[in-house]
């Protein structure tokens, strides 16, 4: 009976080390993983970094550029031209509401928008609106 209760010990004892030795190796996969995770972690961070920068200085090159045309548009443009712009800009902001729905795709074409285009035809080709 002794010498079966040593046998059960030294089984027990070596599926304990069996044990310990899959814990260890699992661990040591985990600690792996987690060091992967956090390079990867680090180098997606870099790259952010990397492009927020890219893309501030990409957007302010824009509005320098954008700047620059202005000035030279502006010294450039007869006065009458530039009152015609600024007309014409305030004309478009002023109507932004009225078509925002339909840019959306939530609403049919603003109201009156047809008759206008119909009207101009009209009046500027009369010879060709006579002849529908």
């Amino acid at each position: 009976m002794m010498a079966s209760y040593l046998a059960q010990e030294v089984q027990l004892a070596r599926r304990h080390d069996k044990i310990l030795s899959q814990r260890s190796v699992l661990l040591q996969q985990m600690e792996n993983h987690l060091g992967d995770k956090k390079t990867e972690h680090t180098l997606q961070m870099l790259a952010a970094d990397a492009a927020y920068k890219r893309n501030a200085a990409l957007l302010n090159d824009i509005e320098a550029t954008e700047k620059r045309l202005q000035a030279r548009i502006h010294l450039q443009s007869h006065p009458d031209i530039v009152k015609i712009e600024t007309l014409y800009w305030a004309s478009v902001e002023e109507s932004i509401p009225k078509w925002e729905q339909f840019l959306l795709g939530r609403a049919q074409t603003p109201v009156g928008f047809e008759k206008k285009n119909l009207i101009k035809y009209n009046v500027s080709h009369p010879e060709e609106a006579a002849q529908r």
